[in-house]
């Protein structure tokens, strides 16, 4: 997600796995051009030692629902961008879930079904685009 506007920058559909995930989400965070630290929002099943320490060494900030072991501390934590972040990526996949009937899927395979995905959060990014039109002075 990108953060000042909320839209969907990047998707990838994996089979459900306890590594899949984290994989996914360091593949997608190295792809990310220049030099500039960035963040990553994920809900506590990514709060792992090392999924934390690889972030750091990608320059990202996790902003990762925390458990009590976490390695997340009040560095992260402190700032009102953290809960705000996290909020807005919980938006999208309610969304997805509900508006883009997403929550039980329609097709089998992952060639499908992220096709699909992929197709809902390009629609989710246009009603919000639409939403951010409006709203804008």
């Amino acid at each position: 997600m990108e953060n000042r506007n909320g839209l969907v920058v990047n998707t990838r559909l994996t089979q459900a796995s306890g590594k899949a995930e984290p994989q996914s989400a360091l593949a997608m965070v190295e792809e990310i051009s220049g030099s500039r630290r960035v963040t990553l929002g994920a809900d506590k099943g990514y709060d792992s030692r090392e999924f934390v320490r690889e972030l750091r060494d990608h320059q990202t900030t996790p902003h990762i629902a925390h458990k009590p072991t976490s390695l997340i501390d009040d560095r992260t934590t402190r700032h009102p961008g953290y809960a705000i972040k996290r909020k807005r990526v919980e938006e999208i996949f309610g969304w997805l879930k509900t508006v883009a009937t997403l929550r039980k899927t329609r097709h089998r395979g992952l060639a499908r079904v992220g096709w699909m995905f992929t197709f809902a959060t390009a629609a989710y990014n246009l009603v919000r685009m639409r939403n951010l039109a409006l709203a804008a002075p």
